[in-house]
Order: C-alpha cells, then structure tokens, then sequence
C-alpha cells in the first residue's frame, strides 16, 4: 500500500482517507462509492505547476480531464495555475457549464464532429489540436464563415512509445492518433495548416503513451520533436511558440509499481524541462512554452473506490470469491485490459493477510472481476473493502451494464466529505427510454 497521510491505516487498524475511516464513509453514503482525496489532488496540481515555473519558466500544466470530469473536478482545478484538455463536447460543456476559462481548454480527439468544432467555436476555446485534414479544413470553413481565428496545435507521432516500464524507438506510422515524422506526413500537415488564413498555427503536440516510469522515453521525445522543430525552421521558415508534450506519468496500482511521492512527480517535469533547454540550445531555436499534461498522476492514487461484500463462494482446492456489490459497470479496467488493483478491508487492514481471494462483480460475466488471486485477512459476508488507485477512468468509463446504477462519487478533505455527483437511480436509467 502506498501509504500518504491522508490515505493510512490508522491505529485502530482500520482504513482511513483525510481522516474519515472508510467503513464510515461506506455506511454513510452506501456502496459502491468513489471516494476523492481533494488534499491530494491540490497537492499534485501544485508540485506541477511549481516545478514547471521554476525549471522552466513559460509554460502550462494541463489537467487530462478524460482521467475524470465533473463539475467539481473543474472547479477545484480552475483555483490552481493549471488549465485542462478535454477530448469531446461533453467534457467541453460540462467544463463550461462551471465558468471553467475558455482560454485555459484546449481540445484534443482525433474525430471531433462538427457539431462538437462548433461548440467549441461558440465558447471561444484557446486552442484546438488538430488531428486530420478534414478537421483543418472544417475548421477554417467554420472560421471563415464566423470571421474569426483559431489557435491551433497539430498532432504528431514522434516515433516513440512508451509505457509502463519500457519505451521503444519505432517508426511506426499505424496510430489513429497524429502524422507521423518518419513518414514526412507530418512535415506535409504543418505546410498545409499554416496556409489557412483563419488558423493560427502555435506548435506541435505529441504524446507518447500512458503509466510510463521510465523518464528516458521523455528525453528521446524532447530529440524528437526538437529536431523535428528545427526541420521545419530549416524548410519553411516557421518558428512554433508552443510545444505540448502530452503526459502519461505512471502512478502505483499494486505491487511491482514505483511507489512514487510528490516529490517523485515532480522529477518528471524537471528532467522534461531541462531535456528541453538542452535541446533548444545545442539546436539553437526559439525557446517554446512547454506545455505538460498529466491526468492519471492527479487523481489516480486520490480516488478509491469502496464496497460491501456478499457472497464469499469458495470452490474447494481451487479458488475462493469476494462478491462484491459493484462490479465492471463502475470498474471495467480489468475485464478490458487486465488491470491491477490493490485491495485493502476497511477494518482490521493491520491483520495478516494470508487468505486467497479473487474478488468478482455483480455483473452476468464471467469476466466481471476487479482482482484475482490476492491475499487479504479473512474476509466474511458484508464485510467492507476498498480498492486503491481508482480514480483514473474508472468514474470515467462507467456504464448502466446489467442496468446497474453508477455509484456516487464523494471527495473528502479534512475529515469533512461531500456529494459531488449524485449516485443514480433506477429513475435515471429509464428517464430516456421511450
């Protein structure tokens, strides 16, 4: 477990998060619930936002919200330093719908409809990153037709992945996301953009993968992109104020991964921004605004996610299951791509763990599972668990699976802790059937 003082086992030897044990947190609100620690989420947002200013100088950090977006997410990201991306019209609007600054959003998707382009038009967003020629075009048409100018970033595939704890050099160009550099499609869109009268082409974005530990793929992405800067210097006579460097910082989910401190995030940054000023030196280019986007790193680790046990089925010599009251309706990561998780019991957490236990959904799949083979103290019907590190795309990929209901989501800070979505109700779900 990678404890913090707002998420430990305290001398009861029950869970707690920003002072509340959890099983309390369980009874008052029902399960299964998201839980936020509000302390830590401020606390990430500022180890970023200040390592950057201090390493680097111009430049913003961009809160991922495809990690997790609701109104109070943007709130409380909208009293920091840091702007956010959002990846489809209703992350646009629900951002707005808060007075979230239109200026601070910049709007990433590899398919934007037109419909969504237009709304972000009307709400006068900063930047748009552009990821097709159709979008380029439909985006200027729309310009024109307005008599406006847009801000605008392309898209690019360095050539490099990234994730976990590898990276690769590749040249390869099957990605539904960005131009490649290899290929010469990306020098080709960048000519192309730049001739669109009502597009203001600011730079270049990339983004190299996601849960990634090892800093060295950052620093190849920096060469990257930086001799692919000084390639169009050289051939078009474009210098670019902005380089978005996306994110991808990996957080701990269970054992194997770093169990990384603030401190920790803030490496990232400060080996990116001196990666940077190395390279735009030797090469000799206009110094960019750096622009970083972490989401995962920001809300993974705060979010947990609490349930109550029912069933424990144990089949002799084999296995032994924890039914719990959620499942892949709240939580799909594991049935989608094998996720870890940590599990930890609201009480007794200080107990050994010696029993083995998969722990299955609620769902008709036999794939509904949060964790297999793990090891906790003895566990018995209407016990309460919590799984760690939920907070990244797991609020965010919930369903009506089964037509189950998703659960509430609660943020807590200083032993205080409130609503901030409602749970759904059987209402909710057939409100829109006709």
């Amino acid at each position: 477990m990678n404890e913090r003082d707002t998420l430990k086992i305290n001398t009861n030897g029950n869970l707690e998060i920003c002072g509340i044990e959890t099983k309390d947190l369980a009874k008052r609100f029902g399960t299964p619930l998201y839980v936020f620690d509000k302390t830590f989420i401020n606390k990430m947002c500022e180890v970023y936002s200040k390592t950057l200013k201090e390493e680097y100088g111009e430049g913003r950090i961009l809160y991922a919200s495809k990690a997790f977006s609701c109104k109070e997410i943007y709130r409380i990201i909208n009293n920091t330093d840091l702007g956010i991306d959002v990846v489809s019209g209703g992350e646009l609007y629900t951002a707005r719908s808060v007075d979230f600054p239109a200026d601070k959003i910049y709007f990433h998707g590899n398919n934007k409809t037109e419909s969504e382009i237009e709304l972000a038009l009307r709400e006068k967003v900063g930047t748009i990153v552009i990821d097709s020629y159709s979008e380029a075009d439909t985006l200027q048409n729309l310009c024109e037709n307005k008599g406006i100018n847009q801000n605008v970033l392309i898209r690019i595939n360095p050539g490099v992945e990234a994730h976990t704890h590898h990276f690769i050099q590749t040249a390869n160009v099957d990605s539904k996301f960005g131009f490649s550099i290899s290929n010469g499609e990306a020098l080709k869109i960048v000519e192309y953009v730049s001739k669109k009268k009502n597009l203001n082409l600011l730079g270049l974005h990339c983004h190299i993968g996601s849960q990634i530990f090892e800093k060295k793929s950052f620093v190849l992405a920096i060469e990257k992109m930086t001799d692919f800067y000084k390639e169009i210097k050289n051939t078009l006579n474009i210098e670019f104020e902005v380089l978005n460097l996306g994110g991808g910082f990996g957080i701990w989910y269970s054992q194997g991964d770093s169990m990384q401190k603030y401190e920790d995030y803030a490496d990232y940054v400060r080996v990116i921004c001196k990666s940077l000023t190395k390279a735009i030196t030797e090469k000799g280019l206009k110094k960019p605004f750096l622009i970083l986007e972490p989401g995962r790193s920001i809300v993974g680790e705060a979010g947990i996610t609490l349930y109550k046990v029912g069933a424990v089925k144990e089949i002799p010599n084999i296995k032994t299951y924890l039914a719990i009251d959620g499942g892949m309706f709240e939580n799909p990561r594991f049935a989608l791509y094998q996720a870890k998780y940590t599990v930890i019991p609201c009480e007794n957490a200080n107990l050994s763990y010696t029993e083995k236990y998969s722990v299955s959904g609620k769902c008709c799949e036999s794939g509904d599972i949060i964790c297999e083979d793990i090891y906790l103290p003895k566990i018995k019907k209407d016990d309460y668990i919590a799984v760690l590190s939920t907070g990244a795309y797991n609020y965010s990929m919930a369903s009506n699976y089964n037509r189950n209901t998703v659960p509430a989501v609660v943020m807590v800070e200083n032993g205080d802790a409130k609503v901030i979505v409602k749970a759904q109700s059987y209402e909710d779900i057939v409100k829109n059937d006709i």
